[in-house]
């Protein structure tokens, strides 16, 4: 029996959202996408598109998109869970989506720009296509995640963090794949890079959580 939420109309349009942009994603880049998919697995993917990667990419920007979307429905979900249980309201989320949007991609436009200013653009241009690529299959996870949180299994502690620790882990290997992919020059440049792990990839965390804990 589905268990009964309150305003679930709303994340049901959410969840149908998320899948009519992986559908037209699969309609548009269907070689890409099944590639794509098989991502943790075969780095083949990394190897072919690595090389077509733009500035501005319609398939990461799909994706992205829909990362935005049920990473904002999760974090709606961990706040019901942690903080305090409230009704949908769709100011609320739309919030909290812009919060992710804007976060997202203000750390992007700032790893590019590290990247111009301590002149490794080569070897961050490619960290961040496969970091990017890692990052948007979080978000396909969260989609059966986000439905089974809402209609299936009631949302406990326990599992928010086994999923959180699950994302984390796809966020790993995507940092391990990156570092064996590039290991000599990110050694030839290990002072910089080591510079741009602790202002983009811990320092943002660790604030976060700071604001967290604290309120």
């Amino acid at each position: 029996m589905i268990r009964e939420i309150i305003s679930n109309e709303w994340f049901v349009i959410l969840i149908v959202v998320n899948l009519i942009i992986l559908a037209f994603t699969k309609f548009s880049f269907t070689k890409r996408f099944h590639d794509y998919l098989w991502v943790l697995w075969n780095s083949k993917y990394l190897k072919v598109y690595a090389r077509e990667q733009k500035f501005i990419d319609q398939f990461d920007g799909l994706l992205f998109l829909n990362l935005s979307i049920s990473l904002s429905i999760f974090i709606f979900i961990c706040y019901g869970v942690f903080v305090e249980t409230q009704a949908f309201a769709l100011n609320t989320f739309f919030k909290i989506w812009l919060c992710v949007n804007v976060l997202l991609i203000i750390k992007a436009f700032l790893e590019r720009l590290i990247g111009q200013l301590f002149e490794i653009n080569i070897l961050l241009d490619s960290y961040l296509f496969q970091k990017i690529a890692f990052k948007n299959y979080v978000g396909l996870l969260l989609i059966p995640l986000n439905i089974i949180l809402l209609f299936g299994f009631e949302p406990s502690p326990f599992l928010l963090y086994f999923i959180f620790t699950l994302a984390s882990l796809i966020l790993f290997t995507g940092f391990i794949s990156s570092f064996k992919a590039h290991q000599k020059t990110i050694i030839n440049n290990l002072f910089y890079f080591i510079l741009y792990l602790c202002a983009l990839e811990i320092a943002p965390y660790v604030i976060l959580y700071k604001i967290f804990i604290t309120n």
